[in-house]
Order: C-alpha cells, then sequence, then structure tokens
C-alpha cells in the first residue's frame, strides 16, 4: 500500500515524473515511485507554511528519516518512509540527505548569493535525486555502463542531472516569482541565456558520454528517461530568453506524451 500511496504522490505533484516513470519497466517502478515520492514531500515542505523556522522543521523531520536509514535504524512511520526505507542504502540516504539541506533555500525569500550557489543548489536538488535514481537502476553494476573515464559515471550521470534541473528550474520560475523568490542569481536575458547554453552543454556532454542508448544498460537509459523535456526547454530558453519569465516554455500535454513515446520506443532519454 505505501509503494501505491507513493505513485499517487507523483502523479498528483510530479506528473511529468509519474509518466517517466511508467515508462520505465515494471521492475524498476516500486523503488522510483519511493523516492520521487520523497522528492515531491521534501519540496512541497518549506511551501506549506510561512514561517522559516517551522518550514525547516519539517525538512529536519526528512533529514532524520534519511539518518534512521543510513544507520540502519528504525525508520519513523510514514506511506513514503516505509516505502523507502525498503529500497534505499545507506549512501542513497546520505546522497538525499543533501537535497533536503540544499531545500533550506526554499524557506527564505532571500536570493541566491551569486551563480556558484545557484550551481550548488541545482546539483543537490536535481544531481543527487538522479544519482541515486540511476544507482536503484542499477548504475555501477555488473558490466562497463558508459565510454566515459572509468569510475566516472557518477559524475556523468551529475552532469545530466544539472541540465536537467535547469530546465525544469526554468519552466518553475513564474511560479517561484509569483511566490515572491529571486530564482536566479542574473535572471536578465543574456544571463539566462548563457545559464541555458551551459546547461544544454552539460546535457548533450553527458548523452555522448553515456554513449546514447549504445553503452548504457536499458534499465539505466529508463530511469534517466525522467529527462526527457530538457533538450527542448533549455534550447527554447537560449533562442527566447524571456519565455523563461513569461512561462512560455510549457508545452501541451500531447507534445510531452508523444516526445515521451518516441522515447521510450526508442529506448533513449
Amino acid at each position: 500500500m505505501s509503494v501505491q500511496a507513493c505513485a499517487q504522490i507523483v502523479e498528483r505533484g510530479d506528473p511529468d515524473r509519474f509518466l517517466a516513470v511508467m515508462s520505465c519497466p515494471v521492475a524498476m517502478r516500486d523503488a522510483l515511485f519511493a523516492i520521487y515520492a520523497f522528492n515531491v514531500e521534501v519540496a512541497r515542505a518549506p511551501w506549506v507554511t510561512q514561517e522559516p523556522m517551522i518550514a525547516e522543521m519539517r525538512l529536519q523531520w526528512w533529514r532524520d528519516a534519511l539518518g534512521e536509514i543510513a544507520d540502519g535504524k528504525a525508520v519513523r512511520k510514514h506511506e513514503v518512509t516505509d516505502a523507502l526505507a525498503q529500497v534505499l542504502d545507506p549512501e542513497g540516504a546520505r546522497a538525499l540527505d543533501g537535497l533536503v539541506a540544499a531545500r533550506r533555500w526554499d524557506c527564505y525569500t532571500e536570493p541566491f548569493e551569486d551563480l556558484t550557489h545557484f550551481e550548488e543548489y541545482i546539483n543537490a536538488t536535481a544531481g543527487d535525486l538522479l544519482w541515486t535514481a540511476a544507482r536503484l537502476a542499477g548504475a555501477g553494476q555488473g558490466k562497463a555502463q558508459t565510454n566515459a573515464p572509468p569510475n566516472d559515471l557518477e559524475g556523468t550521470i551529475r552532469r545530466y542531472g544539472h541540465g536537467m534541473g535547469v530546465a525544469n528550474w526554468f519552466r518553475a520560475i513564474p511560479e517561484l516569482e509569483n511566490r515572491g523568490r529571486k530564482p536566479l542569481a542574473d535572471g536578465t536575458p543574456d544571463g539566462v541565456r548563457l545559464l541555458a547554453l551551459g546547461a544544454l552543454r552539460d546535457l548533450d556532454t553527458a548523452r555522448w558520454s553515456l554513449g546514447k542508448d549504445s553503452m548504457l544498460d536499458d534499465t539505466v537509459a529508463a530511469a534517466l528517461r525522467v529527462g526527457w523535456r530538457a533538450k527542448r526547454t533549455l534550447k527554447k530558453a537560449a533562442r527566447d530568453p524571456l519565455s523563461v519569465a513569461e512561462g512560455r516554455l510549457e508545452e501541451s500535454p500531447l507534445r510531452r506524451r508523444t516526445g515521451l513515446l518516441w522515447h521510450t520506443l526508442r529506448g533513449t532519454f
């Protein structure tokens, strides 16, 4: 029942990831739904209150739960933690702790200190999550899965996660600004264009390094399919930076589903 609850949480709170998980082999879905439901709960924790200290307490609750998983202790009861404890190992729990810590930025209205601070936030909230998903799908196990330098599979997948994370962030910017946040260190058209081009370079470089559908294990490639919308988003942001703040990056449901189906049939991401 906890897995079913996790799937429902993801379907309501993160429909793109829900569709991506449903495109994966059935055997993978329970683990992916568990970590993505966790991500939904953590992402919305700072927004359910206007009191920063209460928001931080909510985030700390999730950090404590991850600590219990990492230490092999009994884990506090919750429909998401019940499922998470079944699929997450200590390494995964420690990685996701960095994601929760980064979400402290969401509790306050101060802008990012600089571009480095923004990059750290994206790397934690997107890179940590994607690498954990890839590990649960078997990344780093068995046959050589990438033509990247030895031991750099994690770095390559995190680089893909960075590109995907910037794309997701661009699509969220209108809502963030409506909530009084300053979501970019440099929100000028030139700043947005440069950020989009850098993220697009990360995305393409990682895809090339991972060998697309020829060198990467099929199950790991399926886990990376969660980023299927990223390239189109980044290309539009680079071409038309004003589309970010004006909320013109969204695509129709039909176009999103068609794009996902195309990648699923080809086994790509």
